[in-house]
């Protein structure tokens, strides 16, 4: 089994910024696993956040590359020592494990949705995140994204509630709200959200620090909104104690380790009773589709990475009127090449 890899860098369509940063391209990595003649693609995007770049990533890669063994289809040996070998370096290891389900949905000849047993059918609307910017901006990309029948409002600055009316102004349509760690007071975050819950808001994300599960008890005991945990589930095992601050998850390929892994976190976070959102990072339609292909085993979905970039060089999932086509094509079901 061959394992090559090389750094893209992406152009934005516009500044990405949240809370706690801002970017107008991002560098990511892109894998291929060749074997039999059968070659899978898969993508690491990496965050700061979660302590890696391109740079980690490559060397990362270089490091797991002697671990995966002669046979793609071991795909849970193959995890597991990859796993055990780098627990830290997620995104690297989910370009693997992105790569590795692509080969075997093309031995197969089948769709990854297929191997999961989903049914695209019952995949959820995907919103559209909307990236901090002034409000004239910010309702430019509004009228942009208007084949999504939901917003995803990335918050966490001084300016909230100034930032939702100005999108009110241009757009009825249900929105999420992500405050990206952004705010610290749980007193004041439960005046913020009670007021949101009257301008349209269904879903908020990670109001306060990951470390902050006090304040984050705090808050949910307070408030009706759907408080939905981001930054501070990275594994199945950090799950369980997030049950009793927050109604869900944020599940995404990045930030766990791949397909292998998220998949889990699902099983965990649905055995607790919580909800999942399935989410992504700026990625090309590589990665994006990946998630994709799980979907319908969620009940919410962000999955819009590859909408934020200018010049995808892949075709995979689809958006139409907000909805998820997955793509009916064996593996991932990519169109485009190395």
């Amino acid at each position: 089994m061959r394992l090559d890899r090389k750094e893209i860098e992406l152009k934005l369509r516009h500044t990405w910024t949240i809370a706690r940063a801002s970017s107008a391209v991002k560098h990511n990595v892109l894998t291929r696993i060749s074997h039999d003649g059968i070659e899978g693609l898969g993508e690491a995007a990496p965050n700061a956040r979660y302590g890696e770049d391109a740079g980690s990533v490559l060397h990362a890669l270089d490091v797991l590359a002697p671990l995966l063994g002669d046979d793609p289809a071991r795909l849970e040996e193959i995890g597991g020592r990859l796993e055990a070998a780098l627990p830290d370096c997620r995104a690297a290891r989910a370009s693997i494990d992105i790569a590795l389900h692509d080969w075997i949905g093309k031995k197969k000849s089948v769709p990854l949705f297929r191997l999961f047993g989903a049914d695209p059918a019952r995949a959820p609307l995907t919103s559209m995140s909307i990236g901090i910017d002034d409000i004239r901006t910010m309702q430019e990309k509004v009228r942009e994204a208007e084949d999504f029948k939901i917003l995803k409002i990335k918050v966490g600055r001084e300016n909230d509630r100034e930032i939702l009316e100005g999108i009110r102004r241009v757009t009825d349509v249900p929105l999420y709200v992500d405050a990206n760690e952004g705010w610290t007071d749980p007193r004041a975050a439960v005046d913020r959200i009670k007021w949101m819950e009257g301008m349209g808001v269904v879903l908020l994300e990670q109001p306060l620090p990951a470390a902050d599960l006090d304040g984050a008890k705090y808050i949910r005991d307070r408030v009706d909104l759907p408080i939905i945990a981001d930054e501070a589930v990275l594994t199945p095992d950090d799950i369980p104690p997030l049950a009793s601050a927050f109604d869900g998850i944020n599940v995404k390929l990045q930030k766990s380790g791949g397909l292998r892994a998220a998949r889990r976190m699902i099983d965990r976070a649905r055995s607790l009773g919580m909800k999942v959102l399935l989410g992504c990072m700026v990625e090309t339609s590589i990665g994006v589709t990946a998630a994709a292909h799980l979907s319908p085993l969620v009940d919410f979905a962000d999955l819009d990475g590859n909408q934020l970039i200018a010049g995808d060089p892949f075709l995979g999932v689809l958006v139409r009127e907000g909805r998820l086509i997955l793509p009916d094509r064996p593996g991932l079901g990519l169109l485009g090449s190395w």
